[in-house]
């Protein structure tokens, strides 16, 4: 849907011309309530418990379209994880749709933090592209979506190619991705780290390190805001209500990601809160399932 019928679809939900169900915004309890149905399978990409990713696989015969799910929780243990994205892997599995679900190793976990994390990430999807075959994933129809922290992590996806040889994170030839939705995501720890800092308790050594004669610059590696531009399409998609990722967060990252030369808009949901981005059964559902199988090249279908 192009961006300005889009646009007008989300004013006539705000309007009332066209009613969203009547539901008080979700609450963080409501978040850590959601379940699904359970993985198809589970695969370790390190010896950590929390290294290790679980493939929704649709019924019947592939290849399916890929989406990489990577939780939120303000990079702790918490405020729940991977059991919380059952509830829209299990949607997206029943449209036909392969999603590997992502645990990671957190601040508050041996070897977590930076550069593990980002390291986790790296690794899950280097165990994504050998496991496709297998599985009829096609990883050529691809999009990562991470709520929260996960945004943060599915943004800076889409920018590995851009980062410095010298980094512990570098990858020669990482899984390309190019399309990233990103719920409620905290993902400009330059720009935002007052926010990250107020609405998680993060400090900037534990999602970015420390400088050094070799790293000057702790955002270098990290920071998606500066891993631009790299050729991707971000959807940013924030509730209305959203007080831990505000909307005038994406819109802010959206502006410096389209100066950088590429492309990025703002979704907003109405009435919704910073969990409802990421429930299946919230009424918001309605308008980010056709995000998510537009960026998968997917004609969306009632």
């Amino acid at each position: 849907m192009p961006t300005r019928l889009r646009t007008l679809f989300s004013a006539l939900f705000l309007s009332g011309a066209v009613p969203l169900a009547t539901a008080a915004p979700m609450v963080l309890a409501d978040y850590l309530a959601l379940s699904g149905p359970a993985p198809s399978g589970t695969f370790a990409y390190g010896s950590a418990p929390s290294q290790f990713a679980e493939l929704f696989r649709p019924a019947g015969p592939g290849p399916f379209p890929v989406v990489v799910l990577i939780h939120g929780g303000c990079w702790t243990v918490e405020f729940g994880g991977i059991k919380q994205m059952h509830n829209v892997a299990g949607a997206l599995a029943a449209r036909g749709i392969a999603v590997w679900n992502v645990e990671y190793r957190r601040v508050d976990e041996e070897g977590g933090g930076y550069p593990g994390t980002y390291q986790d990430i790296n690794a899950a999807l280097d165990k994504l592209a050998a496991e496709a075959p297998r599985q009829q994933l096609d990883t050529a129809r691809i999009v990562a979506v991470g709520h929260s922290a996960g945004g943060q992590l599915a943004q800076w996806i889409v920018g590995r190619s851009r980062i410095p040889a010298t980094s512990p994170l570098f990858q020669a030839q990482p899984l390309p991705i190019r399309q990233v939705i990103s719920l409620g995501g905290l993902a400009d720890l330059r720009n935002e780290k007052e926010l990250i800092k107020t609405s998680c308790g993060r400090e900037m050594v534990q999602l970015a390190g420390t400088a050094s004669a070799i790293r000057p610059d702790i955002y270098a590696d990290t920071n998606a805001a500066e891993l631009v531009p790299n050729g991707s399409t971000t959807v940013l998609i924030t509730g209305e209500h959203d007080t831990i990722s505000p909307p005038r967060a994406a819109h802010d990252f959206a502006r410096r990601a389209r100066a950088a030369g590429d492309r990025a808009e703002v979704v907003i949901l109405p009435g919704a809160s910073h969990y409802d981005e990421i429930a299946a059964s919230s009424p918001a559902w309605k308008l980010i399932l056709p995000e998510i199988e537009r960026a998968l090249g997917i004609v969306s279908l009632p």
